[in-house]
């Protein structure tokens, strides 16, 4: 089912999870496990994250440098099929523009259609490689609503190439949105303006950049509404557990965390205590956001789902 369908039926707010694969060579055990944690609330559909190749450099022993390109977590696609297929739970596999080529942005599509998913996120991608295919005869999508574009163009049974008697897909196009905007938008209304081509490009719902203070996703889906966009806007939701996530959150993510919050975090020196009250703000934001009845609240999830579990059971 598609997403869109989830959010259309729903007679209350639903709570959706985003989950990243395993390292190169890692286990899909702890994926399971999470899952597991989370199947006693019933989730609707599950996010797949996916990253690009990316460089890195290697020290040899005579002091050179050896460049050398990777993907750290491969396997989207199959992480996709594998948890569709166990636990019958829909997948949101993410679609990168960087890193990519279009060719073989079409070629994974088509593998996803042969699968059975039919639910996308598309996205630009952050802090991955920049490549030029121009001089090799292929192309790139340069912005996420350039790839919504190739998405809804092969809906229409469109491909790269003239192809006689292609069969059209049938994706449900998810992009992301920033309440406090992407940090390569030189403004709001900049990035705002970006958002909603890729709404006229084609996409079907919208999910945010996790956020601490629901008044700033109240305030992005009044900017939204009054540009014209009108498709569901769902929050994103993490939960601070430890006194580090004060820094590597902003610094990874570029978003703010409110003073009360870090402020509490700060006085505290138990694991626990820090655990819990990020556990309270979760659910005190989560509880607003279901009493402003928002389509859907999505948890972003590293290691574990505990915490996740714990908000999710307290406030259903």
């Amino acid at each position: 089912m598609k997403i869109t369908e989830y959010l259309q039926k729903a007679n209350k707010t639903l709570f959706s999870y985003e989950i990243i694969p395993p390292k190169r060579g890692g286990s899909i055990d702890g994926v399971f496990a999470i899952i597991e944690q989370l199947l006693p609330n019933d989730p609707p559909f599950i996010d797949l994250t996916s990253r690009s190749a990316e460089i890195y450099y290697e020290e040899l022993d005579d002091g050179t440098l050896r460049r050398h390109t990777k993907r750290k977590r491969p396997g989207t696609i199959g992480l996709s099929a594998a948890i569709k297929n166990k636990y019958d739970i829909e997948t949101v596999p993410h679609v990168l523009c960087r890193g990519f080529t279009k060719e073989e942005t079409e070629d994974a599509l088509i593998e996803l259609n042969f699968l059975g998913i039919n639910n996308i996120l598309a996205v630009q991608g952050d802090e991955l490689r920049r490549m030029t295919y121009e001089k090799y005869g292929k192309t790139h999508n340069i912005y996420a609503s350039d790839l919504v574009q190739q998405i809804k163009n092969m809906n229409s049974g469109k491909y790269l190439e003239e192809l006689s008697g292609a069969s059209a897909t049938d994706f449900c196009i998810g992009v992301a949105g920033y309440p406090e905007k992407h940090l390569e938008a030189p403004n709001m209304e900049s990035d705002l303006k970006y958002l909603k081509q890729k709404v006229e490009a084609g996409a079907d719902y919208i999910v945010t950049q996790m956020c601490f203070d629901n008044k700033k996703y109240f305030e992005f889906v009044k900017k939204c509404r009054a540009i014209g966009i009108n498709i569901p806007i769902i929050p994103g939701i993490k939960i601070i557990t430890r006194d580090t996530h004060l820094k590597t959150i902003p610094k990874t993510f570029h978003v703010d965390i409110p003073e009360e919050l870090s402020d509490k975090v700060e006085s505290l020196s138990s694991k626990e205590k820090i655990y819990q009250v990020g556990v309270d703000w979760a659910i005190k934001q989560c509880r607003e956001l279901a009493e402003a009845n928002v389509p859907c609240i999505h948890f972003y999830i590293m290691n574990t789902a505990r915490e996740v579990a714990e908000v999710v059971s307290t406030i259903k």
